[in-house]
């Protein structure tokens, strides 16, 4: 039986997600079916299978990218900062531009600009060509210069 077709029977007898019981599926497999989830707008499954995935394997790169677009989407940005975080320090000088572009929107949407410029300079040090990461830098830049003069106005 597929992930999806136990979650969805699951469901429909009204008990809770266990999370042991997709224990013999990857993480790969639950991020493959938690996008499928969200592609299929059923985010609520796609949230609860993602809380077992996480459960399951907590320090799995799959799960802690897919729970923080998760976090991301749901507007959770400390969870998305703190899984996105922890992504990037499991996978060091192989963090993806991906990963530093969504790190980055959530700590701005988290009110901690001065760590997302940290960490978008960091990303850019990788990918000095990636261009959503320049975008953020500029963005950045802009905020941080307004915020200067502001300041200087009072």
């Amino acid at each position: 039986m597929s992930l999806i077709q136990e979650l969805m029977d699951q469901a429909a007898t009204g008990s809770l997600i266990n999370a042991q019981s997709f224990k013999r599926f990857s993480p790969a497999e639950i991020r493959e079916s938690i996008q499928t989830l969200v592609a299929n707008e059923q985010t609520d499954l796609a949230h609860a299978l993602g809380d077992a995935g996480l459960s399951l394997h907590p320090h799995s790169e799959d799960m802690l990218a897919i729970n923080g677009l998760l976090a991301i989407m749901r507007q959770d940005w400390p969870m998305g900062v703190e899984l996105l975080t922890e992504l990037k320090e499991i996978q060091g000088s192989k963090t993806q531009p991906f990963t530093y572009v969504m790190l980055v929107r959530a700590l701005r949407c988290n009110l901690d600009p001065a760590q997302a410029i940290s960490v978008v300079s960091e990303g850019l040090s990788f990918y000095p060509e990636q261009v959503e990461l320049i975008a953020e830098s500029l963005d950045l830049a802009e905020y941080n210069d307004a915020m200067k003069a502001s300041n200087f106005a009072h």
